[in-house]
Formats: C-alpha cells, structure tokens, sequence
C-alpha cells in the first residue's frame, strides 16, 4: 500500500490532524488509545498545474472537469513503551505500520495541562526516542531471526556469505540505536531489506504539532529546533503545523480560511504541506492527461516507463501499448491545446523505454 501512516505517542495530535486532513471524524479523545482501529483517508494534493491545463481546454465558456492526484494517510492507534513486547495496542500498532510506505511522526511541541500527556510530560525528543527504541527493538528481532536463517544457509552454501555479512552490520548498526533508513545499503543491503522488511527502514517525516502562536515555521520554539536537527541528520523533513488550527480551517468556508491562515503567515495549510512531504517521501510524481471532456492528475512512482503509466489509466492501454505522445505541461498551456503544440513541433513521440516525467501531459497511442 502506498500510504503515509500517521504514528506517534497517545494525545500528541495525530487524531486531531487525521480529522482534520480528511474530515474523516475519526474519534479525537483526551486519553490514550482514542483511536484503536486504524481509519484511512484519502487527501487530495492541490495542484495549480491542474488548473492552468483546464483553461487550456475550456470550450464554450465550460471548463473541463479536473481530478486531482491523492495522498491516503493511515491513522494508527498510539504506541506506548513496550509495544514490541504487545504493551498496549503494541502488536496492532506495529503490524498497521508495517502496511504504510512511509510514517508521518507526530511530535507534541506544546505545553497543554488540559491534554494529558501518556509520559506526564511534554519532552517531543524524549517522545520520538520512545517511538523509535520500539520500532528499532522489533526490526532487531526481526534481524536476529533473519541473521539465525542465514547462518545455516552460509554453511551450506557459501554465496549466501554477503548477505549473512550484510546482515550483521544492519544488525550492529540498528542495535547503535541508529535506524535502517541511515544504514549504506550496498546491492545485498537492498536484498536483504527486499527479503526482511524493517519498520525504520520506512522513510519519516517528522510532524511538529505546535501552539497557534508558534506559526509559521515554530522558529522560536526549542522543541521544534532540536526536532530540526534530528531530522538534518537523516535526511528527513520537518512539517510544522498547528492541529488545533488545522482543525478549525476544515470546518470553515474557503475564503474565511485563506484569510485565517494569512493571519497567521501562511499561504497554504500545513497539511497540504504535509501532504506534499508525503508526496515526496513515497518518491511519486505526477504526469496528466488533458482534454476538453477531463483534466487529471495521475500518481505513479519514480522511474516509471511510459506502458505502466498508460496502466495507470487503463489496463489495456498498457497492453496494447503502440507509443505516447509527450508534451511538458508548462508548453501545452502556452501553446494553447494539442494542435497549436504539434505544429510548433513541441509534441513528442515516446517508445516504451521512456521513463515519464514529473509534469508530462501524455496521449496514449495503443491498440487491442
């Protein structure tokens, strides 16, 4: 499934932003495991390009309908310490994890005595420190496991030897305390992560759930700086948000929230920010397909040839796949539609080796 699963400690937020990402009303409670079946929504990634390629093909006055891309996020019920062992919703949090993509980590980095806190304090490191020792502590089992099998295999079969050596350096790595996502994966790293998926392997983004007053960007806030330099060092991204604010914006009309985040610095919601981290974390891109009865954005993964894409539409575009005509979104808007871009010679024809572009808009040729 490529989804982004919402995780972190009980009443850090994630419910409250799971609402308010989806307006799913999945159940926000102050006390822990609010949440104990895992809900998922689908969150549409607003994208102006959309909006540019449906004037394009306007007709009449009558603008195309447009079908923008998504992001489905995942809201896990919240883990305790001792969750690898089965403490509280220990076994269900960590198999829902294992479903996901990637993880959204969501990190309380404000003070609240009217919100319980399952550890008695607001310490957002201490918090991700918790999360991570259980997901490291159940991928070393895992690993354990895994490093047993291959001993026994190597005996018996020496070109098994790389994988097993492979193996324990992950193995010392993640018991460093050190995820596998910062692990160098040389090619029977990759291997053995194929055969023996790990929890922090996932990639993170790191979500700051932070007081209205912290916005835009929780600068002044020390919590959100340590969270900062935490994520610098993996690589990983840091979305701000406020919640509560979040919240608020997706019970309100349009205009009324433009002009509330405003008040507050910002030009999108964070959790089109968030949603737009997910985007990237999953490594997808978006190419489209535009025409005066459609305009729509369709999700495929890096490294994508052009026959998957066209299965991404119909399978049996992919089937009887002859080539694709290819135009950058960006040329077809300023050229004015297919026709005025063909004679400028900005249209391309494209085999089956291509590999589609972020912002292509292609025309399937097939044939069945």
């Amino acid at each position: 499934m490529l989804a982004v699963g919402i995780v972190g400690l009980p009443n850090v937020g994630k419910s409250t932003l799971f609402n308010a990402l989806t307006r799913a009303g999945a159940l926000a409670a102050n006390y822990p495991f609010a949440t104990i079946d895992k809900n998922v929504g689908v969150v549409a990634l607003e994208d102006p390009r959309l909006f540019a390629l449906q004037k394009v093909f306007a007709k009449g006055g009558r603008l195309p309908p447009v079908v923008p891309t998504h992001v489905e996020f995942v809201d896990i019920a919240g883990l305790v310490k001792g969750a690898h062992r089965g403490e509280g919703l220990g076994n269900q949090f960590l198999a829902h994890i294992r479903e996901v993509a990637a993880i959204a980590h969501v990190v309380r980095c404000f003070p609240d005595p009217g919100v319980v806190h399952v550890m008695g304090r607001v310490d957002p490191m201490g918090d991700v420190e918790v999360v991570e020792t259980e997901l490291l502590l159940a991928d070393l089992a895992s690993l354990e496991r895994r490093v047993e099998r291959l001993r026994k295999e190597a005996r018996a079969n020496r070109e098994m030897a790389p994988l097993l050596e492979a193996a324990e350096a992950l193995r010392a790595h993640l018991a460093e305390g050190r995820p596998a996502r910062t692990f160098p994966l040389p090619e029977e790293g990759r291997r053995l992560l194929k055969e023996t998926p790990l929890l922090t392997a996932k990639p993170v983004i790191y979500v700051a759930n932070v007081a209205e007053e912290d916005l835009p960007e929780g600068a002044a806030n020390p919590h959100v700086a340590a969270l900062r330099a935490k994520a610098e060092g993996e690589g990983a991204e840091v979305v701000v948000v406020s919640a509560r604010l979040e919240a608020e914006l997706s019970e309100i009309a349009q205009e009324e929230a433009r002009e509330l985040l405003a008040a507050y610095g910002l030009e999108e919601s964070g959790l089109q920010r968030l949603a737009r981290a997910g985007y990237k974390a999953l490594d997808l891109f978006t190419f489209f397909t535009a025409g005066e009865k459609e305009v729509r954005a369709w999700t495929v993964r890096r490294g994508t040839k052009a026959p998957e894409a066209a299965g991404e539409i119909h399978s049996d575009m992919e089937r009887g796949f002859i080539r694709a005509e290819v135009i950058p979104w960006d040329k077809l808007v300023e050229a004015g539609g297919w026709a005025k871009a063909k004679e400028r010679g900005w249209v391309r024809l494209e085999g089956k080796d291509y590999g589609v572009q972020d912002g292509d808009v292609l025309h399937i040729l097939f044939s069945v």
